[in-house]
């Protein structure tokens, strides 16, 4: 419901479009009492009309309208706002703890005698399951039908949660296994670019489409004009329960994109490079928003695969405006045309239609590129933003090999399914046509269909040792593949659907065959995968692949041929046709004009129409979940998936007061970009580690561990796997790898949560140290809640990336930030110190703390480091001991 509160602006108009009213508040009104706001950028008039619409004098203030306003004068400016988005998207892995703690919510009420209806949704939320189904089987026609019934028999006390959670819950849908993944979903479906609703006097207000949403890759909707960003499942709880999203008014950073993409370069090309450009320019905590004349030439899907790597530049969002490209992608995905008139007519209104003579918007800094510049491109081995020409793979992999890794066993034989062949170095293991950032791109899943049949013509197919898959995001990917004839091409190569949804890039890669996976760790190989996907993290897609490669579908399905990234693919044989003739990259490399003309053919609005029209009934296992209807949640004993969590155990209506932390030990030293992966891992749960000690203790088969992902509705698993990445290095202990930690009073070296439980039984608290871009990725929430359940009081670091830094203080943990130019190293902090952090009951945001450390050996010092909690709203969820108590209290009260 919108609020019908006290227009000071008077800025509420009409607007008639196709013979019906809408209202909408009006920019133009505001700019005759604020300002020319012209040239504002197109996201910040967004965020300007989303403070219009709740003016209400006390968490939106006409000073704040006026500092929107005033932006232009220095293109920034210090001030804290409350952001209110239209509705919440969520995928399973994530939206799985939001929904247990909705549930522990409603019986925490109850506790503290109040409504449990009153926790509920007040904006629309949609769930999509798409985190679940793992590539177990493959190159088979049986691979799709085969994994999904795999994935109802291990999640089904997690589905029955889940459809339990759309009965319970008002406004909120979910979307059933098999469907596609959540972003796409939203791009195809659920996002309308300019939403309604109605008032409490019943009129229909238009309103720019806005989200938050509970994965950080939520910003691939922002080429199709919506904003949106990724959060932690917290904060998009509280979004849900009415909380407005405290920000600080952002920076936006302008890029300029001129000319277009030569011959067979790629969107994957496009977004890789601008992803290097930005990271190199530092972009974190600042909105992006793309602009100039060469937004002409990019369809929509493009746009959709630049924004949807936001996170992996560091920015906050990644924003399109709204064009003729945007409402033919809306004719297109089958958006009722009511819908699309309404968009313009909106757009236009409110002075957020891009055109060609629209002047440029005026931003805090700018960077811009000539598509015609973009060379093919790969990204990696460890990190998305680290992009490598294609013709340089081959050498910069062996000299990483080099420079990192022991150089043991050269080659291994080893006979899988009948067939003998050697591995080594550098070998593809793993080739995955998989992720939201390229499956939602016809123009590159066409080419990558175009590659398999002339390679199929040809007589080539994918080395016996690579492991292949096809995870659209969508149906409607199966839908234009089989009317070009292309699934069989694919199939053909053993590219078989194996699913729809995340798959390897969430690491659900599923398991190498055992004779090649013992090959690769018993001789210390150092193998690859490459995959159409968005992260490429050490340790996400497999335990056996220490090298990971971001590429274009077509390029994925190149390396199946090649198997290995230790020969420069753009020189190399693919391989021999059936005369026994070399066939070169050139040779199966499709022109743009073939990838077009199967699009112009194939590719039409009544694939999306007949694919959306029953999205949320699912198929027959979907509908034989059968639960029972009640406001609160049965939670089944002894379950090892759905458990109550203990955030709210001995909850009292006042908050207990903030105290020092006094004498903390350091659970772990890191280095830089320590991932939310690293904190939190999605994937494998390992048979000795403290996660699959439990799970065994409690009955379960070591088949049956499913992945950490999946298990996230239980805080017992969780806790044991924080820290718990298999990659991950503690400084505190010499190259050993994995979450292993040394325990201060007797040195002894042991598992990290192991020792957290010590430190607890001794009432000790603990901090966390680390160095530049801690929390990088994922918007996992199980980093903060994993964190604060081993008893972390405090994290400090050189920087944090914005989700993990916000997700840390709603649940209760002080973020702390070294002075400029200091660091971990600045201190020699080993981790066998002690910390006392004094000042916490009178913090003030942005504040400077002091640490008082004592070595060892009994010396002291000190160090002045600075408080991260950024605003007032976020001071007041840290002093009520996370948002969920904050948002319980208010609720209860």
């Amino acid at each position: 419901m919108i609020p019908t509160g006290q227009d000071s602006l008077n800025t509420r108009s009409k607007l008639e479009v196709g013979g019906r009213s809408y209202a909408y508040y009006s920019l133009e009104k505001a700019a005759g009492q604020l300002g020319d706001i012209s040239r504002l950028p197109y996201s910040m008039k967004v965020l300007l009309e989303n403070l219009l619409r709740f003016e209400d004098g006390v968490t939106v203030t006409r000073e704040d309208l006026q500092a929107m306003a005033d932006w232009l004068k220095e293109r920034r400016i210090n001030r804290e706002i409350q952001y209110r988005p239209a509705r919440v998207l969520m995928q399973d892995f994530t939206g799985v703890p939001a929904v247990v703690d909705l549930a522990a919510m409603r019986d925490a009420m109850k506790s503290l005698g109040g409504d449990a209806q009153k926790i509920n949704p007040q904006v629309p939320v949609h769930l999509v399951i798409d985190h679940s189904v793992m590539v177990d089987e493959f190159g088979t026609p049986r691979a799709f039908e085969d994994n999904v019934a795999l994935e109802y028999q291990r999640n089904a006390e997690r589905y029955e949660f889940l459809k339990w959670g759309s009965q319970a819950f008002d406004n909120f849908q979910v979307v059933p296994p098999g469907t596609g993944i959540c972003h796409q979903v939203n791009l195809e479906h659920i996002a309308q670019t300019v939403w309604t609703s109605e008032d409490q006097d019943g009129e229909t207000v238009a309103y720019p489409d806005t989200l938050v949403g509970t994965d950080s890759h939520t910003t691939m909707v922002n080429g199709l004009g919506v904003l949106g960003w990724g959060v932690g499942g917290i904060e998009a709880e509280a979004a849900m329960l009415g909380q407005p999203v405290s920000m600080l008014i952002p920076e936006v950073v302008g890029f300029r994109l001129d000319g277009q993409l030569k011959e067979g370069i790629t969107a994957t090309d496009l977004v890789l490079t601008v992803t290097q450009l930005l990271r190199a320019k530092g972009v974190v905590g600042r909105f992006v928003e793309f602009y100039g004349p060469g937004l002409d030439s990019l369809s929509l899907a493009d746009r959709a695969t630049i924004a949807n790597m936001a996170p992996e530049y560091g920015a906050t969002c990644g924003f399109f405006p709204i064009d003729e490209r945007t409402l033919d992608y809306l004719r297109l995905t089958g958006r009722d045309e009511d819908r699309i008139e309404l968009v313009r007519a909106y757009a236009k209104a409110q002075g957020m239609w891009r055109d060609s003579g629209s002047a440029d918007p005026l931003f805090t800094d700018t960077l811009e590129l000539d598509m015609g510049s973009v060379e093919p491109s790969l990204a990696g081995p460890k990190r998305p933003q680290d992009r490598v020409r294609l013709s340089e793979v081959d050498e910069l992999f062996i000299a990483e090999l080099e420079g990192t890794y022991k150089k043991q066993g050269d080659t291994e034989r080893r006979l899988v399914d009948g067939e003998e062949f050697a591995i080594s170095h550098g070998d593809v293991m793993i080739a995955a046509i998989t992720s939201c950032t390229n499956t939602s791109n016809p123009s590159v899943l066409v080419a990558a269909g175009l590659v398999a049949r002339k390679a199929r013509a040809l007589g080539l197919t994918r080395k016996p040792w690579v492991k292949t898959s096809l995870a659209p995001g969508s149906q409607v990917v199966t839908e234009y593949l089989n009317a070009a004839g292309l699934t069989e091409d694919l199939n053909s190569i053993g590219f078989n659907l194996v699913g729809y949804g995340c798959t390897t890039c969430i690491g659900n890669s599923g398991p190498l065959a055992p004779p090649i996976s013992k090959a690769i760790n018993e001789n210390d190989l150092v193998v690859a995968s490459v995959l159409s996907g968005n992260r490429n993290f050490e340790g996400r897609v497999s335990p056996d692949c220490r090298a990971n490669y971001l590429a274009s579908p077509p390029l994925v399905v190149a390396y199946a041929l090649l198997g290995t990234v230790t020969s420069d693919i753009t020189k190399c044989a693919l391989g021999q046709d059936k005369d026994g003739n070399d066939v070169f990259l050139k040779d199966v490399w499709p022109t743009n004009d073939e990838v077009r003309s199967l699009i112009d053919k194939h590719v039409h609005s009544d694939m999306f129409r007949s694919r959306y029209a029953d999205v949320y009934h699912g198929d027959d296992r979907w509908r034989a979940i059968q639960v029972t209807g009640s406001d609160t949640y049965n939670w089944p004993a002894g379950s090892t998936y759905i458990a109550n969590p203990p955030y709210f155990t001995g909850m009292t209506m006042t908050p207990k007061p903030l105290t020092d932390i006094q004498e903390a030990r350091a659970l772990a030293v890191f280095g830089d970009s320590i991932t939310t992966d690293h904190i939190s891992p999605a994937g494998a749960i390992k048979l000795d580690s403290p996660a699959g000690s439990y799970l065994v203790a409690n009955g379960v088969e070591r088949r049956d561990f499913n992945s950490y992902g999946a298990r996230r509705g239980n805080h017992e698993i969780m806790m044991r796997g924080t820290f718990a990445n298999i990659r991950i290095r503690n400084r505190m202990l010499d190259g050993v790898e994995g979450g292993m930690t040394r325990y201060g009073p007797s040195g002894e070296v042991m598992p990290i949560y192991d020792a957290a439980m010590k430190y607890q039984a001794d009432g000790t608290p603990l901090v966390v140290v680390g160095g530049k871009e801690y929390g990088t990725g994922s918007s996992r929430d199980w980093a903060a809640k994993g964190t604060v359940l081993l008893g972390v009081r405090a994290v400090l670091v050189e920087s944090f990336e914005r989700i993990h830094r916000s997700n840390l203080v709603g649940m209760g943990v002080l973020p702390l930030q070294f002075a400029d130019g200091e660091n971990a190293a600045t201190y020699r902090l080993d981790g066998s110190e002690t910390y006392s952090i004094h000042g916490i009951a009178g913090l003030e945001p942005r504040q400077d703390v002091v640490v008082a450390v004592t070595r060892a050996g009994g010396e002291t010092f000190t160090i002045t480091a600075r408080c991260r909690i950024d605003t007032y709203n976020e001071l007041e969820y840290f002093r009520s001991g996370g948002i969920l108590q904050y948002v319980l209290r208010n609720l209860a009260a």
